[in-house]
């Protein structure tokens, strides 16, 4: 059958997509879509043989491509392209098969490329509340038993999780047993040299400040991990003696005020790659993998922060290895140290502002949980019997809780 260059079907007037038409490129290898609101887009054949998305081509279950990719011809002919009566899908057939390809024009759109378009009701950006000290005023709270006693308490927990990247549990029986069920219902416990959850004291059980009762400045966990965790679950469950507040500093604030006053440090700390190291327990000398990360990790595609990477404790060594740009038109040209150093400075002192610092006393049932990637925390010095109990959980593992529970549908959407 000889492609057809313009195909403009009778659509209903009632649907709300009737004034959308279709019709192919006169070279048959692509597919353009005119839609109602007047924006177009184009779609080339292969890409939409590789994206069909009918039972024999995507498994309904595993969600996983059954189409061989590499079967499909390069330049594959599109033969017929017909809209349903509704005007809300499109058929497709291709030269030399019988296969029948359907499309949701909304699905098509959402998923546009040439050009990219906008669908709004779809975005699965993220919607981020920024928070100082205020936020002690109306702390992300929610109870243990709503939690524990189904998805619609979870999913609240999560959602202030991935809002604030911190949320609060009261009520929550202080005990680890309690305290690691908690923790499973986001997801299982990742293991690390520390063990899997973890009780402790300040009884240097492992070579690192933590365990003991010294003050820890703002940091955030695991940056000597190739993929540091995403969630850390603190509760403490006994305390007899003073001190031991703990911090938590909102790392996505602390860069944003960095970037609108210091452009510049704020793009150095984008760019340059720190070595970072847990070498205190004997026979562990965890190093990343590639050896240095930036303090400040940015998505290459949106350009937006996604990462805060930092504990000056953890810190390896810099030197000419690392002290050198990437990622920029200047990749690959030195650093100058004092610059560095300048950088390093002004961003610490964004983060012991008293205006973005929030100090909290936890106490047995309040337990909380931070975004690793975002909240850096830290603690004050004590003295006495300080007893928390917690564990870590897996970035990926967490985010797609969140997206099973908390964005519906438009959570697979970009499967």
């Amino acid at each position: 059958m000889h492609p057809r260059p313009h195909i403009q079907p009778q659509i209903r007037a009632s649907s709300n997509l009737a004034k959308q038409k279709v019709h192919i490129s006169s070279c048959a290898t692509a597919l353009t879509v005119s839609f109602s609101d007047g924006l177009t887009s184009k779609f080339d054949s292969i890409w939409l043989r590789d994206h069909c998305r009918c039972p024999e081509c995507f498994h309904q279950v595993t969600k996983q491509r059954l189409v061989d990719t590499f079967h499909i011809p390069a330049d594959i002919q599109i033969s017929t392209a017909v809209l349903n009566q509704s005007g809300d899908s499109v058929e497709l057939t291709f030269a030399g098969s019988s296969h029948k390809t359907v499309f949701q024009l909304e699905w098509l759109k959402t998923h546009s490329y040439n050009p990219t378009l906008e669908t709004g009701s779809h975005n699965l950006k993220r919607t981020y509340k920024l928070w100082g000290a205020e936020i002690t005023k109306n702390l992300p709270v929610v109870e243990f038993d709503e939690v524990m006693a189904g998805d619609e308490g979870l999913a609240k927990w999560l959602k202030n999780i991935d809002v604030y990247g911190i949320a609060f549990v009261k009520g929550v029986p202080p005990n680890c047993e309690a305290t690691e069920q908690l923790g499973r219902r986001i997801s299982f416990i990742r293991e690390t040299h520390y063990g899997a959850f973890w009780d402790f004291t300040a009884d240097n059980a492992h070579a690192d400040t933590a365990y003991t009762g010294l003050a820890l400045q703002a940091h955030t966990d695991s940056t000597y991990f190739t993929d540091p965790i995403g969630l850390q679950l603190f509760h403490m469950t006994e305390f007899t003696g003073k001190g031991g507040q703990s911090l938590y500093v909102d790392g996505f604030k602390a860069a944003a005020q960095l970037k609108e006053a210091y452009p510049e440090y704020y793009e150095l700390l984008t760019q340059v790659c720190i070595p970072a190291h847990s070498a205190g327990d004997p026979k562990t000398i965890i190093a990343p993998s590639p050896r240095s990360f930036p303090i400040l990790n940015i998505d290459p595609i949106t350009q937006d922060l996604y990462q805060v990477r930092f504990n000056n404790d953890d810190r390896s060594v810099i030197d000419g290895k690392t002290l050198i740009r990437i990622n920029n038109s200047k990749t690959g040209t030195k650093v100058d140290v004092k610059k560095f150093y300048a950088a390093l400075k002004c961003w610490v002192s964004i983060l012991r502002d008293q205006e973005n610092e929030v100090w909290i006393q936890l106490e047995p049932g309040f337990a909380v949980i931070v975004d690793n990637w975002r909240v850096l925390h830290g603690r004050s010095a004590f003295t006495g019997h300080r007893r928390i109990c917690g564990s870590y959980h897996g970035y990926d593992d967490y985010r797609s809780r969140v997206r099973d529970l908390c964005y519906g549908s438009s959570g697979r959407l970009d499967i």
